[in-house]
């Protein structure tokens, strides 16, 4: 059992709207992110996360240590009336990682049609689309998103989004073609099924079996309502010819999501759920999964209203996040007993926003886990 208390400064500099887009949608994130300068139709921002984190597994604890988790940096330009241009350059501890998360092209033909390429991010959920940090009150991101579905995903091809209006509702769509996840999901250190190890680093130079993978979502949303999406992600992930000999069997992962924001009353409600099936080869037996799931839910609302001068409506919020993986679903054959690998968290926690886009956020957060075996 893993206990967390996590103080966590999080900033996003006032956004400024760099494109007249509609941001009230997930589809609408991408746009709607910290651009602090403006040099005629181009724009720059970016945001930095720290933390201060205290551990105690099993009653250990680990004492304070401090973190810069991400140093993010955003470009966009709009190089004419149909193209815009969107790139984002993620740091995390320190220099550690340096990843170059988005770098897409957008060509407008009409606001229902639009046609996308470069590294984009595939709609698996609302999270890998949606994730900047300081939107969130509570630290960690969600386990379905990290584990489930290997957020943040970025993938190199193509494909069209756009949006619809019947009947009062605003209706997205996207569509998209990409390399897709490789053999990193049973090829890997930690000797199960791990869909985030197939992001490998040649992901952005070609696909390893010359198969793209397809991902989609749908989403609809209803002003004072909120907005509820269905996505999917499917390819083949395995290696499975080598000089166009076949030599392996094409072994398939599929991704379903659900996700869902909106307010009930003062309470604003955010989640995902997810179901993941891939294709494993029947030598490595039950300990490899073949089916994971998962999700998350967070339930905030405002408490406080403090009046202080020079800040615009500051606000504290508490923030409650429920969330559950099963990485190994099913029982096995031998026993019939309930495969483990399974993991549960509950974390409260408070949040100060003095303008928008930047929070101080305080977290207590706790774990439990059991192992494919079943053990505590």
């Amino acid at each position: 059992m893993v206990s967390r208390l996590a103080i966590v400064a999080a900033a996003l500099v006032v956004p400024v709207e760099a494109a007249a887009q509609d941001t009230t949608m997930v589809q609408g994130g991408i746009f709607q992110r910290p651009f602090i300068a403006s040099m005629g139709r181009t724009s720059v921002g970016g945001y930095a996360e720290g933390h201060g984190n205290y551990f105690v597994t099993d009653g250990i604890g680990e004492g304070w240590s401090m973190e810069l988790r991400r140093f993010n940096i955003f470009l966009f330009s709009s190089v004419g009336r149909r193209i815009r241009f969107v790139s984002e350059l993620e740091f995390e501890h320190g220099t550690e990682e340096i990843e170059l998360e988005t770098a897409l092209l957008d060509f407008v033909i009409n606001p229902s049609a639009v046609v996308r390429a470069g590294i984009i991010l595939p709609p698996i959920g609302a999270f890998n689309v949606d994730h900047d940090s300081p939107r969130y009150d509570v630290v960690e991101r969600p386990l379905v998103a990290t584990e489930i579905i290997p957020a943040t995903l970025s993938e190199v091809g193509f494909g069209l989004h756009g949006r619809l209006a019947p009947g009062g509702l605003t209706v997205s769509y996207d569509a998209y073609l990409t390399n897709g996840l490789g053999d990193g999901i049973i090829l890997n250190e930690t000797g199960r099924t791990r869909l985030a190890a197939g992001k490998g680093e040649s992901r952005f130079e070609e696909d390893n079996n010359g198969s793209p993978a397809f991902s989609g979502r749908v989403a609809a949303h209803a002003r004072g309502l909120g907005e509820i999406g269905l996505s999917m992600y499917s390819g083949i992930y395995n290696r499975y010819r080598i000089d166009g000999a076949v030599v392996e069997k094409k072994r398939r992962v599929s991704l379903y999501a659900l996700d869902l924001e909106g307010n009930i009353g003062p309470i604003e409600a955010r989640g995902e759920a997810a179901l993941a099936r891939i294709d494993v080869p029947e030598s490595l037996g039950e300990v490899f999964a073949e089916r994971q799931w998962g999700f998350y839910l967070d339930l905030g609302m405002p408490i406080w209203r403090p009046r202080i001068r020079g800040l615009d409506r500051p606000v504290v919020s508490a923030v409650v996040r429920l969330e559950r993986i099963d990485l190994n679903q099913g029982v096995f054959a031998s026993t019939g007993l309930d495969r483990g690998d399974e993991t549960s968290a509950f974390t409260v926690g408070l949040s100060f926003r003095p303008i928008a886009g930047t929070v101080f956020r305080a977290n207590y957060r706790r774990e439990c886990f059991r192992d494919v075996l079943g053990n505590d």
